[in-house]
């Protein structure tokens, strides 16, 4: 959506969160949660977590909402018309704070970003420096990614050739290209590699990006912190209860989105679970996030020239203050 349309938006939206009680004063309150895709197994904990009753426990009707192309997340949760949102990349909530719109991270979904370069064993890409002289194979949304890995390793662009490609690995395994790019939770699109596949994430090569950022409004941060911290909490267990239980897990979300290839889910639930604990959550808990690593990734993305109006402060683009209200209830795995 363009800067035009997401004032738009905005101009058109609620004053503050979407919070409301339905049916009554002793309703629960509805908190709606907006994603920027289908839903699928990256909600794994949130459908655990409506399943076993966390939400409910809270007090909470969470209602989930499916993106697509033609949903602006950031614009639906930055008018109010959402309570909650969640977007695939880290980037995007940057890119939003130097816009000045008014949303801020307040929990991280997946700790090391799963995007990575897949290359065969026969031309092999381990290292950043190995992409000197390749052919790589990336979406087109995705470039920034490849300029960003370039520059944090020196490496410059007129080094690479690169070739817009679909969301397949097709494109390698002919020949087209030496590199091609995946997330690699997505097993059904990885497993066409075989053994043969190389894989190096985006996290390894230097650019640490956060996956799956939970965001919200300012307002809403500051006034209804205590319903946010519910969320964050009940969603917290039922990312704790998936880790335990990860084959009734994947049945629980076969059973929520039937259409989904249930092999494919609980092979693909694993690497969901690992991008989704780590060392940081081990430390702090699920869904921790450092200022320190947003600054770096801020720093980067304005030597990139992503932030054509200005370079947004840390501040604007992440709060700690939901993450700190729920500390003590918030698994520590990793």
């Amino acid at each position: 959506m363009t800067g035009l349309n997401r004032r738009a938006a905005l101009s058109g939206g609620l004053a503050a969160g979407a919070l409301v009680s339905v049916g009554g004063a002793q309703s629960r309150p509805v908190v709606n949660l907006q994603l920027s895709w289908l839903v699928n197994g990256q909600q794994l904990g949130e459908i655990c977590a409506k399943r076993q009753g966390f939400y409910e426990a809270e007090g909470l009707d969470v209602r989930m909402h499916p993106g697509g192309p033609n949903v602006d997340g950031v614009a639906v949760v930055a008018s109010g018309r959402a309570d909650v949102g969640q977007i695939s990349s880290s980037p995007s909530l940057m890119i939003a704070a130097s816009q000045d719109l008014p949303v801020r991270c307040i929990a991280v979904g997946f700790q090391e970003h799963p995007f990575c370069f897949y290359s065969l064993a026969r031309n092999p890409v381990r290292t950043p420096q190995d992409l000197i002289g390749k052919r790589v194979g990336i979406q087109q949304t995705a470039i920034v990614l490849l300029r960003a890995l370039l520059a944090k390793n020196n490496i410059a662009e007129s080094q690479v050739r690169i070739v817009s490609i679909g969301a397949d690995l097709s494109t390698l395994l002919t020949g087209q290209v030496d590199v091609a790019t995946a997330w690699t939770v997505n097993v059904a699109i990885v497993r066409a590699l075989g053994d043969q596949g190389v894989a190096m994430r985006l996290w390894d090569a230097g650019v640490r990006l956060y996956a799956k950022p939970y965001y919200a409004q300012p307002r809403a941060i500051e006034t209804r912190a205590d319903v946010l911290a519910k969320f964050l909490r009940a969603t917290a267990k039922g990312w704790e209860w998936a880790h335990a239980n990860r084959d009734r897990a994947t049945d629980m979300l076969i059973e929520e989105v039937p259409s989904l290839n249930r092999a494919d889910e609980r092979a693909g639930n694993d690497r969901v679970l690992d991008a989704s604990f780590n060392a940081a959550t081990a430390a702090n808990g699920w869904g921790t996030m450092d200022p320190r690593i947003w600054q770096e990734q801020i720093e980067l993305f304005a030597q990139l020239g992503q932030f054509p109006r200005r370079t947004p402060r840390v501040d604007e683009v992440m709060s700690p203050a939901i993450l700190d209200l729920t500390r003590d209830g918030r698994a520590r795995i990793g």
